[in-house]
Parts: C-alpha cells; structure tokens; sequence
C-alpha cells in the first residue's frame, strides 16, 4: 500500500533493518540494502505489474458502482469485488453497499459491458464475470476505463506509473506489491555488483481492504503465482553456496512456500495458487520451522493476511517503534531450519522445457535481472 504522501524518490524510502539474533534494530534507508547482504545471497522479486484495476460501472437499477478486478481467474473470466457509490476519497468501511447482483445481471462501463457469472462466498461482493470483448480489444478498454486502486489516507489521486516497480512485467496484480517499489535499478545493479544474485516470480496481489468485515476476514484471497526454472535454479544455487534466500515482500514468500508446501517441500517451477491457509499446509507437509527460525515474512498484526510472522517477541519490539512512526520492513529473510534442506530441482516434468517467451520467465525483466 502506497504511504498517505505521494511516493518518495525511490532511493529515500526508509528501511527497518532487524537484527533476530542480536536483539537489534536499525532505521535506515534503502541505499544500505547492498551492505547488508553478502555474496551469494539472492534475492527474489515479485515482478507482477498493477493493473488499472478500479472501473465505474452502472448496475441494472441505474445505480452507480465500483468494479475492482482481482485478475483473471480463467480465460475471459474475471474474478471481482464490487463497491457501492462513490470512489476512494471516502473511506473504505464508509462505502456504501453496491446493489445485488446474480448471475445473468450486467454492469455497463463506458463502452463496456460485464456480465455477472457467479458470486462467491463469504459475500455477495465478490463474483467473476465475463466482458463482452476479449483479447486487445479488452485490454485498450481497460487501460483506457481503469484507474489505479487506492484509498481515503491518500492526499491526492495516483498514477498509474506511481503503483510499479522499475521491473514490472505481466499485469496480474490488483495492488502494488509494495515491497519492491523501493528497488531502483541504480540499487539492483549495485547487487549484483557485490555478487548478489537476483531472482524473479510473479504473484498476484489482492486487495488490502473491501470494508466487507466477512470478506475482509477472508483476505487475502486465494492468488496465482507463477515461478519460473531460473529461479527455482537460483534458490539451488544459493543454498548450495551457503547463500541467503531474501524475499522482497511477503508475495514472493507466499509463492516460495506455497511452492514447497503443496509438493512435500521442494520448489518447484510452475504455476500454483496461494491461499491464507498455506501456513497450515506447511505445517503439515514434513517441513518443520523451529520457532526462532519463522520465515521473515513482514512484521504485522496476528490475522489472515499476515502470512507467516515473525517471533512475537520480535512482533512486540518492532510494533513498539512503528507506532513511533517507523516503517514496517521493507525487505523480508528466509531463515530455514539448516538441519533440514529444502529442494529446489524443477519438477522433472518441467526441467525438458523453458516456459515460452511472454507465458512465463521471459519477460524483460526477468531477462534483465538475470543477465
């Protein structure tokens, strides 16, 4: 989520270096982030670019409406949350209830038109529908239609530029993944010049809020991913060196583990879904965490969308200095119990084949990160 002022200069942006084993924390800035890893560490990207993924609508009763997309869940269908009248100056919970939609209703948008396909549990709020065109003609009108996500703590309107990270490449999230706004390629580079490998995957990104307390209860809701050979070879690599895996948000961390809990703990290159239970599943697939050693995965509040936390003493210490106006971590560590390895080799029914350019891996930022 974008702070309440416009976005800083990307090299200003403040980062929280925390110290599990010393007991320390540091604030500083992003510039530092080179000096704090070592050759042979990598670092992981989630390369998923923002969608303009907020269109006004007219329901059938010729009331107005707010259709944020959450992506495609198949082809031609879209998964969606739907908001009543007005738009993000109003706090989220302060929207009013959009109409009731069912299957067979349709929402006009400008020259577009989206029927309703289904609608989802835990709330009427949540459906897929279908547009009435398909392909290019689709993506000019929603780029065309669409506006970056945003909410009330916001000062002014945003940019469709101010919600992407400098590697942005396939739009498949609904929201910035934040973490990674902060990474300039002047930063990038100077990793890779200190022998920091760089890695990237791509992970949907949902909504923050609905102001729906049952469907925000839910969140977040179950998210793609898509994870090609490269990094799944990288992550080898670097264990096998002795290398840190540093995950850049806690989407790249959902995909990593994701991966490794629905196949018995081993990454694996392909596509998947993630889903607020995936701590759950971990649990149980053989591959322990011993409590001082929890993945890094963002210091948050306990509930669903935390995904896995930090210590709780390390919770306490940090929450105390955030609500002094700190930042919450910018850049999150995997730390895995070192008596168990985790596997990295691609599924042997992946390994033969390079996923196609522009499906998968072979964006221009993926091909920029590992060149």
């Amino acid at each position: 989520m974008i702070a309440a002022t416009r976005p800083f200069p990307r090299a200003l942006e403040r980062l929280l270096h925390l110290d599990s084993r010393a007991g320390r924390f540091r604030d500083t800035t992003m510039t530092e982030l080179p000096s704090l890893l070592r050759p042979g560490d990598l670092v992981v990207v989630n390369d998923a670019a923002t969608l303009p993924a907020s269109l006004s609508a007219v329901a059938p009763d010729g009331a107005r409406a707010e259709v944020r997309l959450l992506g495609e869940a198949e082809a031609g269908r879209w998964r969606a949350v739907l908001f009543g009248e007005g738009d993000w100056h109003v706090r989220t919970e302060e929207r009013p209830a959009p109409p009731v939609l069912r299957p067979g209703d349709t929402l006009r948008l400008d020259g577009l038109t989206a029927t309703i396909e289904s609608v989802w549990y835990p709330s009427p709020r949540l459906v897929e529908l279908r547009f009435d065109v398909e392909g290019g003609a689709l993506w000019s009108a929603l780029y065309r239609l669409g506006r970056p996500i945003q909410y009330a703590h916001l000062e002014a309107g945003l940019a469709l530029s101010d919600v992407q990270t400098v590697y942005a490449s396939r739009p498949w999230a609904a929201e910035l993944p934040s973490a990674g706004r902060p990474l300039s390629w002047e930063l990038l580079l100077g990793l890779k010049a200190r022998g920091i490998a760089l890695g990237a995957l791509t992970h949907a990104a949902g909504l923050s809020s609905t102001g729906d307390p049952a469907l925000d209860r839910a969140l977040p809701l179950p998210e793609r991913y898509e994870i090609p050979v490269d990094t799944v070879e990288a992550v080898g690599r670097a264990e096998a060196a002795g290398g840190r895996v540093v995950a850049v948000g806690t989407s790249v961390v959902r995909a990593l583990e994701g991966s490794a809990a629905a196949h018995g703990g081993r990454l694996v290159a392909g596509r998947g879904t993630t889903d607020s239970d995936h701590r759950t599943r971990l649990r149980t697939s053989g591959r322990r965490w011993p409590a001082d050693r929890v993945p890094r995965a963002g210091l948050q509040p306990p509930g669903p969308a935390a995904g896995l936390r930090a210590p709780a003493p390390a919770r306490r210490r940090v929450f105390a200095r955030r609500g002094r106006g700190l930042p919450r971590p910018r850049v999150r560590r995997l730390e895995p119990d070192p008596g168990r390895r985790l596997s990295s080799g691609p599924d042997p029914s992946l390994a033969a084949r390079k996923i196609p350019q522009g499906q998968c891996g072979e964006s221009a930022s993926h091909r920029a990160l590992r060149c």
